[in-house]
This record gives C-alpha cells, sequence and structure tokens, in this order.
C-alpha cells in the first residue's frame, strides 16, 4: 500500500488522515501529535513520501513550505488544503523547486461537517503535476463520495469569498451579537444558529486567515455593510 505523508495533524489533519487510511498508508509529522493511531515521523522521512499534503494553518504555511524546500525532494508531489488558494499556490511556486510536483486543493468541508454518508465537495487545481498524481487523488476522492469541481485560484477565492467567506463572517456577527436560541423557534431561525454553531467551533485564527488571505473578502464584507444600511433605509424611522 502506497504511504502519503501528512505535514499537521490539527482538527483537519485528523479528518484528512481518515479518509485516505482506507486507500493509503498515513505517516504523520507534527510536533505536537502524540497518537498512536498513525506513526509520527521526522520531516524528513514525512518527505520521502510521494505524496504530501500540508495541513497547516494559512498563517504557518509560507513557513512550513520555507522548511520543505530545503530538503532534497524526488518524485515528490505537495499538496496544500488550504481555505484560500491564491496565497498558498503563490508560496509553494515561489518556495518549491520545479522537481516537486504541486496540486492545489480546498476540501469544501471541515471537521464538523464531514461524514462518510453526505456528498461533499473538494476543489482541485492541477498547478505542476509532473507525476501525474492529480487523476489518482481525484479518484482517490470521488470513491469516497466526494466530487471534485476544478477551478483556477483566482476563480476559488472569488467564489469562497461569496460563500464560505459570507457563511464565516455571518456565523460571527450572529454569535458576537448574542443570538440564541428560543423557545418559538421557526425553521429558518434554526438554520442560522447551525449556521453560527458550525463557524463558530472552528477559531479566531482560522476565521482571520479566511479574511486576510483571501484577496477578495475585503470587497464582501463592505458589500455586506452597505446591505444593511439599505434594508435599515427601507424601513425608515419610526413614525
Amino acid at each position: 500500500m502506497e504511504t502519503i505523508g501528512i505535514i499537521g495533524f490539527g482538527r483537519f489533519g485528523k479528518v484528512l488522515a481518515q479518509i485516505l487510511s482506507t486507500s493509503y498508508s498515513i505517516v504523520i509529522h507534527d510536533p505536537q501529535y502524540h497518537g498512536k493511531e498513525f506513526p509520527h515521523k521526522t520531516l524528513e522521512e514525512v518527505l520521502k513520501c510521494e505524496i504530501v499534503f500540508i495541513a497547516v494553518p494559512i498563517r504557518e504555511f509560507e513557513n512550513t513550505v520555507k522548511s520543505v524546500s530545503q530538503i532534497i525532494l524526488y518524485n515528490t508531489t505537495i499538496i496544500d488544503v488550504c481555505s484560500v488558494k491564491m496565497f498558498p499556490v503563490e508560496m509553494m511556486v515561489k518556495y518549491l523547486p520545479e522537481n516537486v510536483g504541486i496540486i492545489a486543493s480546498h476540501p469544501m468541508f471541515g471537521p464538523d461537517s464531514y461524514s462518510p454518508f453526505r456528498e461533499l465537495k473538494m476543489v482541485m487545481s492541477p498547478i505542476r503535476d509532473i507525476y501525474s498524481k492529480y487523476e489518482e487523488l481525484s479518484m482517490t476522492f470521488i470513491n469516497k463520495s466526494i466530487s471534485i469541481v476544478e477551478m483556477t485560484p483566482e476563480e476559488h477565492d472569488r467564489d469562497a469569498a461569496m460563500s464560505q467567506g459570507i457563511t464565516h463572517f455571518m456565523g460571527r456577527v450572529l454569535n458576537e451579537s448574542g443570538v440564541s436560541s428560543t423557545k418559538i423557534n421557526t425553521l429558518g431561525f434554526n438554520e442560522l444558529l447551525g449556521v453560527i454553531e458550525q463557524t463558530c467551533n472552528d477559531s479566531w485564527d482560522l476565521f482571520i486567515d479566511l479574511q486576510n488571505y483571501n484577496p477578495f473578502t475585503e470587497d464582501m464584507v463592505k458589500k455586506i455593510a452597505q446591505g444593511i444600511e439599505i434594508v435599515r433605509a427601507q424601513i425608515g424611522e419610526k413614525k
């Protein structure tokens, strides 16, 4: 069985290992990992795998890629799983030598929304697929009922600012506004509570990174603010 390396074993790293472990052997590099489910290896040992996922927080991604670039790699393809795409692709292309394959990916689910019984989506883009791993990995995820959406990093970030960005932003706004369950919840309100629970279960660091590392989210936030003012204006002053 082929071995896949995973750098970073946080909340999503665990989900990724769970998905891949039925098709591959898994080895982990994460100084904070002390479990026994998967073997823990040094960075150099993990990078001997032909397929290596980097599953670290977005703000740690550049330094991680820099560390990877200091090690001589052979037949290696690096895949990111960041929730933004232009930034990590820029970093991988900048630091990784030309003999290293690069695939960009963003699983459109997280630790709280993943289920093997759901139809899920994953964005993938073969940035530099010199070892032909893109098709293999695509089929691996498709066989797990995860459909693949191929798009460029810029296309992804534009769409993600509208979909994921708004969801996380509004979830945080509603939570900070003190929105909570009542005795007379409607179905629509229960769905809003679900958004709060799902988004606020992630760390503030992830939320901030989603806002700061996607170049299109600032415009999205401005449009939300403008929309609030337009709706308030329609209500008018109480007479």
